[in-house]
């Protein structure tokens, strides 16, 4: 059940088995079925999570009440909603499964707890921190300076088993296109 997280996170820093054993004593197990909230706009996130297994989609409502996906997050990757994790205000996002879902989680209490027991990990989750930071600039930099093609090539390069797990139109969210301007850019692709 610990080893990929405790795989992951050995990526990042180097523990002792100790250390592990405190970690993963903080960790709850939490199997979710597919079309699940874990989260809903106007709650305050409660868990930051390690997927075993399982996709899941974190998006928010514009001002006319469409999806824009912010993300995607599938095996050995991490979700929450950071702020309002760490702020305990209400969030804006909803996070949604997509698929059946195996989650190993943290709560703020769990969390605090092992740090504290553990200081190293503060290292780990700045370094996880840092990382998606880096992932999010980059994201952004692509939404302004490439063209709806290289937008859907550079999602593809990135993400590849992500086009085979979900629905078309939430790529076409992500990526900031209607479902049908996809449809014409993929159909620009197949052609060449």
């Amino acid at each position: 059940m610990f080893s990929a997280i405790n795989e992951n996170i050995s990526k990042y820093v180097s523990f002792t088995p100790e250390e592990i054993a405190v970690f993963n004593d903080a960790l709850q197990l939490k199997t979710v079925p597919k079309k699940t909230f874990l989260l809903q706009e106007g709650e305050i996130c409660r868990f930051e999570a390690f997927i075993n297994k399982g996709c899941i989609r974190t998006y928010y409502l514009d001002e006319k009440g469409a999806e824009v996906t912010l993300q995607f997050a599938i095996e050995h990757w991490w979700v929450s909603d950071i702020a309002s994790f760490h702020e305990q205000k209400p969030s804006r996002m909803f996070i949604e499964t997509l698929e059946d879902c195996e989650l190993l989680t943290l709560n703020p209490e769990s969390k605090e707890l092992l740090l504290r027991k553990a200081p190293c990990f503060e290292r780990m989750f700045r370094l996880l921190v840092q990382r998606n930071l880096s992932r999010l600039q980059e994201r952004i930099f692509h939404t302004i300076s490439l063209n709806a093609t290289e937008k859907y090539l550079d999602f593809l390069e990135h993400y590849p088993g992500i086009p085979n797990r979900v629905a078309q139109h939430y790529i076409a969210s992500y990526l900031g296109f209607s479902p049908e301007f996809l449809s014409k850019v993929r159909t620009k692709l197949a052609k060449k």
